[in-house]
């Protein structure tokens, strides 16, 4: 497979919510996770078994949410993907309790492909976007 089918399917499957245990088929056993956090990077380093309660842990907060692909663009062993996940406020996020109110995330990876899994990602999210409508969903 290629690194771009490799980076689609982990979409479609795994952080689509829709098979969150697939993410042992695309990821490697330890991958990089860079997140891009305004000026500071933080980087942890995730299993398939963090990134599959990670993608639980978001639909316990906001429903079977839908995620849509904005732009998927390969150069290489690289792929940058840039996306909209629109869920429901169902559970607890950041001491905000659940308004069934919907909200909506734009984010974008840069994911690195080695050896048919993703081994590597930098990842920005609209976190403040994020707490605005946490925000203005609780008024």
């Amino acid at each position: 497979m290629t690194a771009e089918q490799i980076v689609r399917t982990f979409f479609e499957e795994v952080r689509s919510g829709r098979n969150p245990d697939y993410a042992s088929s695309v990821m490697a056993e330890q991958v990089l996770a860079h997140q891009v956090i305004s000026e500071a990077e933080v980087t942890v380093t995730r299993t398939p078994s963090d990134y599959t309660d990670h993608v639980r842990e978001m639909i316990e907060a906001y429903g079977e949410f839908s995620l849509e692909i904005l732009e998927l663009l390969t150069q290489g062993d690289k792929v940058y993907v840039r996306w909209r996940q629109t869920g429901t406020h169902v559970g607890e996020v950041d001491g905000y309790s659940p308004t069934n109110l919907p909200v909506i995330e734009f984010a974008s990876a840069v994911y690195r492909v080695e050896n048919e899994r993703i081994a590597e990602y930098w990842i920005q999210i609209d976190r403040m976007g994020i707490e605005k409508q946490l925000e203005r969903n609780r008024s």
